[in-house]
């Protein structure tokens, strides 16, 4: 019996390698190639010990497995195909295997959610990338491959002057164009194709609703090239249709240093995503890369591409509960009412942290230094990681602060125009910063209730602590329990100031902290990808390499 499954699944497994090309380009946004050092580490090479397996000619099973892919269930057309395709290849030895038997395989290789994309709120929100086939042509790591021998660089980089220097062909009636973020009206152009054609969720409930404000902080940190931010427009009108950007950053990955791009916000208007503009938009804000001598490169997508390095689950902290229920982000479960659920979920006013130590207060300018010290040290117990310089670690948690002052002990509201919160715990006789934590706002527009138009979703930034470098820390819980502590006041401040659900990822030390502290396991998946460089895979969802889960990846996706 054990043989026949094992015969099953790799009818099935056969038949979806015949349809690894095959996904269609789609809404979303890809993320793409990026950057590499001055001196980079020699050329990796992928172990070939994972066997190869042969091409198969496509059958009827691989068509009726492509036809399943946007549903949930399992047709009883699949069951057939590959019922009569294991019979048929394997003779009398197979007549044993029946109906139930496939269906089991099928329902446990949950094909359906391999292809379900990222949620930025709420597990929702689909983001994809471009189609296999392209990937197949580009230099990442290919699906299949074993892991990597060493870790480097899968092309090597090459002078400016062998960069391809010609922007590459549109199609017809198309133009490309420099984004010029400092102009106004620019700026509004891109967060109006964003939010109107960007990540919404399968069932088109809910929509990324992108702000001035946001993209001004997440797309011109220091050191940005406004050549990195492209769009495609329609030669005869203007009109902005489709944009792609990419911003430097300096990562750690685990032993090498590398000059990378941040690739992010790949949109093409609905209506012409028949015209393949996605392939064209990755291969351009490559070149542009290239000319900075960039050629190593951090993405994010919500479905499976050649090829993760790291995979990462979506976790939810209900705040408002009564809302959340109407707009059907979430339910009340049967064994309790509207109004336990509420009570149970409920917070405290006032920061655990500001009543017991009277240290946690907002970040100030005159805090970035020991911050980043701090942030510095912290993060060294992941393998992937930014490296920030001051000017930088400024940007991402002061410079989205808003208009306006506020009035130290009092927690709720927000700023306007208010992006990101950081707070740090100060020791009043010190003076030395002990801790840090921050969020940032990243809205959703809700798609047709006539009661709630927007969901107001905050997303865990970075966060530091001292405690992680006292001795046994980790190992006695003391670690996990200043982190919870931390995270508590995160979702108090963020209750305060409006938010609606307060959204989180399983990296760094977060697992530690999400259950205990009411959070529920979203369906979102958030795959981070390396474009040219190779890395054995980083611990995520799923522990990884020998080390836990999380631990692999210390690096926030906007």
């Amino acid at each position: 019996m054990t043989t026949q499954k094992a015969r099953i699944e790799e009818v099935i497994d056969a038949t979806e390698v015949d349809n690894a090309g095959s996904a269609s380009e789609s809404s979303g946004d890809e993320r793409h190639p990026e950057a590499s050092p001055s001196a980079q580490p020699s050329s990796s090479t992928a172990s070939t010990s994972a066997p190869k397996k042969k091409k198969k000619k496509k059958s009827k099973a691989a068509r009726a497995l492509a036809a399943l892919r946007p549903q949930d269930t399992i047709p009883q057309a699949i069951v057939d195909e590959v019922l009569h395709k294991v019979k048929t290849e394997d003779g009398p030895g197979a007549r044993d295997i029946n109906e139930a038997e496939v269906r089991k395989a099928l329902e446990l290789l949950k094909i359906g959610d391999v292809i379900k994309g990222k949620a930025g709120i709420g597990g929702k929100n689909r983001k994809e990338m471009g189609e296999h086939k392209f990937w197949q042509t580009q230099p990442v790591p290919q699906l299949g491959e074993g892991p990597p021998l060493d870790d480097g660089y899968i092309e090597p980089s090459k002078p400016r002057e062998e960069v391809r220097q010609e922007a590459y062909p549109l199609p017809k009636d198309f133009q490309w164009c420099a984004v010029d973020l400092n102009d106004a009206n620019q700026l509004k152009e891109v967060y109006e194709l964003l939010s109107a054609n960007y990540v919404e969720d399968d069932n088109a409930a809910f929509r990324f609703r992108y702000t001035a404000e946001f993209l001004e902080w997440a797309l011109k940190p220091p050191g940005y090239h406004p050549e990195w931010h492209i769009g495609v427009r329609v030669s005869s009108n203007k009109k902005l249709v489709a944009f792609i950007s990419g911003v430097p950053i300096t990562l750690r990955a685990r032993k090498n240093i590398v000059r990378a791009s941040e690739i992010n916000y790949l949109c093409v208007h609905k209506k012409l995503r028949s015209k393949r503009l996605a392939p064209v938009l990755i291969k351009e804000v490559t070149r542009q890369c290239h000319l900075k001598g960039v050629f190593q490169a951090l993405y994010t997508a919500g479905v499976v591409l050649p090829t993760p390095v790291s995979t990462c689950r979506y976790y939810h902290r209900s705040l408002n509960i009564p809302k959340l229920v109407d707009v059907k982000f979430t339910y009340v479960p049967r064994n309790m009412t509207l109004a336990r659920m509420i009570r149970s979920n409920k917070l405290p006013t006032v920061p655990n942290l500001a009543k017991t130590e009277g240290g946690l207060r907002e970040m100030e300018d005159k805090d970035v230094k020991q911050v980043a010290e701090l942030f510095s040290r912290y993060m060294q117990r992941f393998r992937m990681i930014p490296i920030m310089t001051l000017e930088e670690l400024r940007h991402q948690f002061l410079s989205g602060k808003g208009k306006g002052e506020r009035v130290p002990g009092v927690w709720k509201g927000r700023r306007e125009g208010q992006v990101t919160w950081t707070y740090v715990v100060e020791n009043l006789q010190t003076k030395r910063i002990t801790d840090f934590f921050s969020f940032y706002t990243l809205p959703s527009s809700i798609i047709g209730n006539l009661k709630h138009g927007v969901l107001e979703a905050a997303y865990l930034f970075y966060y530091a602590t001292d405690v992680a470098f006292s001795p046994g820390a980790e190992g006695d819980g003391r670690l996990q329990a200043r982190l919870q502590e931390l995270v508590h006041d995160a979702l108090i401040v963020a209750d305060q100031a409006k938010f609606d659900v307060f959204n989180a990822l399983t990296l760094m030390d977060n697992a530690s902290f999400l259950q205990d502290l009411k959070f529920g396991s979203g369906d979102g998946l958030l795959n981070y990808y390396l474009y040219n460089w190779r890395t054995a895979p980083l611990a995520g969802v799923e522990a990884a390499s020998g080390d836990p889960i999380g631990r692999g990846v210390g690096v926030v996706m906007l």
